[in-house]
C-alpha cells in the first residue's frame, strides 16, 4: 500500500502552489496601473502519479495522484496584436509629427488674417491708389513707404520664423537620434539579463514587459521587425528568449539589436564633408543615417554595401515613406532632392523657396514698373535706376534707403515735371494684377508661371492648408486605429481588478481546502500512531 504520509505531501504541494498563485495575483493587483505591465498567471500541472512504471512497482487499484505543482509563471501576451500596435505607432508617429510641423507653419503664415502678408500687400496697393489722387502730398508718399516696409517686414518675419523652426526640427532630429540610441542600448541590456535568467528555467516576465515598452516606443520612430532567439540551456519552451530588432527599409533590413549587441545611429547632414545634423546650418539638409554596429548586428537581410567595414549608410530613398517620426522630421526639415542633388526638398525648404521666389518676383515686377515712372520735382530721376525695393529673397527684401530718405523719388507720375500727375501710381498698383510668366530671362529673374503676386501666394497658402488638413486627418485616423488595437491588447494583457479579486478568492479557498486536508491527514496519523496497537491496555 502507499505511504501514509503521501497525502501530506500532496496537500503540501497544493498549499505551496496555491500560495504561489495568490502571490502572483497580488503582484498583478499591485501593478494594475503600471505602464506596459502584462497580467501574469501560474501554470499549474499535476505531479507524476503513484506508482511509477517498472517491474518492481507495487500494484494498486489505480494510478493515485500525488498533487499539483506550479510549472511556470507566464505573462499573458498576444504577439500578433503587439505587431499590429507597432505598425500603427509607426504611422501615427509620422502623421502626428507632420501635423505638428505644418501647424507651426500655419501659425507663422497667419492666413487668412488681418496681420499676414496678403493683408500687407492689400494695404500697399491701396496706399498707391491714395497716392494717385495726391501725388504731391508728402504724407501720402510716406504712407506708401511705410506700407512697403510693412510688406518687406512681413517677408523678413516669415523667413526668419520659418528658418528658426526648421533649425528646431534639425535639433529635434538630433535629439530623436539620441533617444533611439538610448532605447537600442536598453533593449540590448535587457536581452543580456533575460539570457542570464532563462537558462535556469525561470520566466523573467517583468523584464519582458520592460523590453516591450521600449520596442513600442522605438516603433514610433521607424518601422521595425522583431525576431525571437531562444536562450538555450534549461529554458522553458514558452520562454521568449532575446530579441533581434531590425529597421525595415525599402526591400531591406538592417540589424539594430542582436542579443546583447546593438548599433548606434548617426544622422548626418548634406554638407561636404558630412557633419552631425543639428539644425544650426540653414544651407544643408538631411544627408544620410550612418549605422555604426557594436558587435554582431549586421543582419543577413542587409543588401547595403558598407561605407567602411564597420558602418552602413541609409539614404533618404532607403527609408519607407510616411512611416515613422524620424522620416517625418526629415521630410519637414528637408533633404537632398533625388532629382536634383543641388536642391533641398521638404516642407520647410519648399515654403522658404516659394517665399524667396515670390519676394524676388514681386521686387522685379514692381521695380521694373517703378523705373518707368517719373519722380516728383525738384528731385531728378537717378541715372543708375530708381528701384523701390532692394535686396534678395524674403530674408533680404527691404525698401531702398534712398527712397526712405527722399520720398520724392517715388515714381508716381507718367510725365516729367508734372507734380499733379499721379497716373503712374495707378500702374504701380496694377502690378497686383500683373501675370508674371515663365518667359526666359537672365538670372536672377524668377517667374511665377503666369500667376500674379497674390494669386501665387494664395496658391501656396492653399496647398499648405490642404497638406495640413491631410496630416491632421491621417493623424486622427492613425490615432483611432491605434487606440482600437491598444484596447484589444488591453483586453488580453491588462489587469482586471474584478478578475483578480475572483482569482484571489478562488486560490484562497483552494489554499484553505488544502490546509483542511492536512488537518484530516494529521488526525488520521494521530489515530494510527496513538490509537492502534493498544488492545488490552
Amino acid at each position: 500500500m502507499g505511504s501514509t504520509f503521501m497525502g501530506l505531501e500532496a496537500s503540501k504541494r497544493g498549499l505551496f502552489t496555491q500560495q504561489s498563485a495568490l502571490y502572483t495575483t497580488g503582484h498583478n493587483i499591485s501593478n494594475a496601473n503600471t505602464l506596459g505591465f502584462s497580467r501574469q498567471r501560474v501554470n499549474m500541472e499535476a505531479t507524476l502519479g503513484y506508482p511509477g512504471s517498472g517491474l518492481n512497482a507495487p500494484k494498486t487499484a489505480g494510478h493515485i495522484g500525488t498533487g499539483v505543482q506550479a510549472q511556470s509563471v507566464q505573462r499573458i501576451r498576444d504577439a500578433f496584436i503587439d505587431r499590429q500596435f507597432r505598425q500603427e505607432s509607426t504611422k501615427l508617429g509620422y502623421w502626428d509629427s507632420k501635423a505638428t510641423a505644418i501647424s507651426q507653419m500655419e501659425d507663422i503664415m497667419a492666413e487668412p488674417s488681418e496681420f499676414g502678408l496678403n493683408k500687407s500687400l492689400d494695404l500697399f496697393w491701396k496706399s498707391l491708389h491714395d497716392l494717385s489722387t495726391n501725388p504731391d502730398n508728402a504724407g501720402a508718399r510716406k504712407v506708401v513707404i511705410q506700407r512697403g516696409q510693412h510688406v518687406a517686414d512681413s517677408f523678413n518675419y516669415m523667413h526668419k520664423q520659418l528658418s528658426d523652426i526648421r533649425g528646431n526640427l534639425g535639433n529635434e532630429i538630433k535629439i530623436s537620434t539620441e533617444a533611439i540610441n538610448s532605447k537600442l542600448k536598453q533593449i540590448a541590456d535587457l536581452n543580456a539579463q533575460i539570457k542570464a535568467v532563462e537558462p535556469n528555467g525561470y520566466m523573467p516576465n517583468d523584464l519582458y514587459d520592460a523590453r516591450d515598452v521600449l520596442i513600442d516606443e522605438l516603433s514610433q520612430y521607424f518601422p521595425i521587425e522583431v525576431e525571437r532567439v531562444p536562450s538555450g540551456g534549461n529554458a522553458l519552451s514558452i520562454a521568449e528568449g532575446s530579441l533581434t530588432v531590425r529597421i525595415k527599409l525599402n526591400g531591406d533590413t538592417i540589424d539594430l539589436v542582436n542579443g546583447k549587441d546593438y548599433a548606434t545611429l548617426e544622422t548626418m547632414d548634406s554638407d561636404t564633408p558630412p557633419k552631425m545634423l543639428d539644425g544650426t546650418n540653414p544651407a544643408v539638409g538631411f544627408g544620410q543615417i550612418t549605422i555604426v554596429p557594436r558587435g554582431n548586428v549586421t543582419g543577413t537581410g542587409n543588401n547595403k554595401p558598407p561605407l567602411t567595414p564597420m558602418t552602413f549608410p541609409i539614404e533618404y530613398g532607403d527609408l519607407e515613406k510616411s512611416k515613422g517620426k524620424l522620416i517625418s522630421l526629415i521630410d519637414s526639415f528637408g533633404h537632398i532632392d533625388p532629382l536634383d542633388p543641388t536642391k533641398l526638398s521638404g516642407t520647410y525648404p519648399d515654403m522658404l523657396a516659394n517665399l524667396d521666389k515670390l519676394a524676388n518676383a514681386f521686387m522685379e515686377a514692381f521695380n521694373e514698373m517703378h523705373n518707368m515712372g517719373e519722380v516728383l520735382p525738384p528731385a531728378t530721376k537717378p541715372v543708375a535706376g530708381n528701384d523701390f525695393f532692394v535686396g534678395n529673397g524674403a530674408a533680404g527684401i527691404k525698401v531702398s534707403d534712398e527712397i526712405i530718405k527722399n520720398p520724392s523719388y517715388i515714381a508716381a507720375s507718367d510725365g516729367t515735371g508734372e507734380e499733379g500727375n499721379g497716373k503712374w501710381a495707378i500702374e504701380l498698383a496694377n502690378v497686383k494684377f500683373l501675370a508674371i510668366n515663365d518667359d526666359p530671362g537672365p538670372p536672377p529673374i524668377i517667374r511665377l508661371g503666369g500667376a500674379n503676386i497674390q494669386s501665387f501666394y494664395q496658391g501656396v497658402i492653399g496647398k499648405l492648408g490642404v497638406d495640413g488638413e491631410q496630416a491632421v486627418r491621417l493623424a486622427y485616423n492613425s490615432s483611432t486605429i491605434q487606440l482600437t488595437v491598444e484596447n484589444n491588447r488591453a483586453s488580453v494583457s491588462a489587469v482586471s481588478l474584478d478578475e483578480e479579486m475572483t482569482n484571489m478568492i478562488t486560490f484562497q479557498q483552494a489554499y484553505n481546502a488544502n490546509a483542511r486536508m492536512i488537518t484530516v491527514i494529521d488526525e488520521t496519523l494521530d489515530k494510527i500512531i496513538n490509537g492502534m496497537g493498544r488492545v488490552g491496555l
